[in-house]
């Protein structure tokens, strides 16, 4: 498995398992398949409510704790300072572990320099071996990096080709903070597995639009987390390290570019509120 190295030294793989939308319970079947067909890192977050039963594949499979990179999330729900420390404690509890690969804050709403500063306590003690962010933009993840002691060491964006996120790769890329891709798949939107230009590369190199599409990703250094609940699939969207895309190729991706998201407005003032108010538990 291909790794890159964080800002702070530690290593995580280039390529997990990412378990957003996966039914409770079906979550542990799923990711004891994935565990069984190679995939090392998993992601998971307290509002997908399937902690725990990642937490069992992982215990059940026999793997040592550090052969396996875990992600969790925090929910802005529980961005209170106080109300984080607890959180982070439900999640570790619920997960079986007893530390944190890397913990992101999952939304740039609420009260995130308080649950920041949290995460920083919590990394601090080593409970964590690695903080970031999910979905800030550039602005908001400089202001808040300019204004903490721990600088993010990755920040999550919805990436696939029709929403590219060029600039902030760039700006990422300049800051040292890892770059890592959901949705890389654009959720199937814009018929993407069907999409000529990917149907045409993929042909060309005798592999799927998935392959493709990954492999386009990593050759940006950029981190996937692909999800999927079937075995054959999983094992496919493993096989991207040995063919490389040319640089025309490169291209003909870059210009399926639409600079905008085709699952959700950050903008739109009824989603941020939704997400900003949206509550996990009591």
């Amino acid at each position: 498995m291909n790794n890159v190295r964080l800002n702070n030294g530690v290593m995580m793989p280039a390529i997990g398992f990412g378990v957003y939308q996966i039914p409770e319970n079906e979550t542990e079947r799923i990711v004891t398949d994935a565990l069984e067909v190679g995939y090392r890192m998993f992601d998971t977050a307290a509002s997908y409510f399937n902690e725990e039963q990642v937490g069992n594949a992982l215990r059940h499979s026999g793997l040592k704790r550090e052969d396996v990179f875990v992600t969790t999330k925090l929910w802005v729900q529980d961005y209170e300072y106080d109300d984080a420390l607890r959180a982070f404690d439900l999640s570790m509890k619920k997960l079986g572990l007893d530390y944190l690969d890397l913990y992101l804050l999952h939304k740039p709403y609420g009260n995130y320099y308080a649950a920041w500063r949290a995460a920083e306590r919590l990394y601090k003690e080593g409970r964590i071996r690695a903080i970031g962010v999910t979905s800030f933009s550039s602005e908001r993840l400089q202001d808040l990096f300019l204004h903490n002691e721990v600088k993010p060491a990755v920040n999550q964006l919805e990436t696939h080709p029709f929403f590219q996120q060029q600039a902030a790769n760039t700006f990422l890329k300049q800051e040292g903070i890892q770059h890592e891709a959901w949705a890389p798949f654009a959720e199937g939107q814009n018929d993407i597995f069907n999409h000529p230009v990917l149907k045409s590369i993929a042909e060309r190199h005798g592999k799927t639009v998935g392959n493709v599409v990954l492999r386009w990703l990593n050759q940006r250094d950029i981190v996937v987390i692909p999800k999927t609940v079937r075995k054959e699939r999983m094992i496919e969207n493993l096989a991207i390290f040995d063919f490389t895309l040319t640089d025309e190729e490169m291209d003909a991706i870059a210009r399926l570019d639409t600079g905008r998201s085709p699952i959700y407005d950050d903008m739109d003032l009824a989603t941020t509120k939704w997400i900003g108010l949206h509550k996990i538990h009591e």
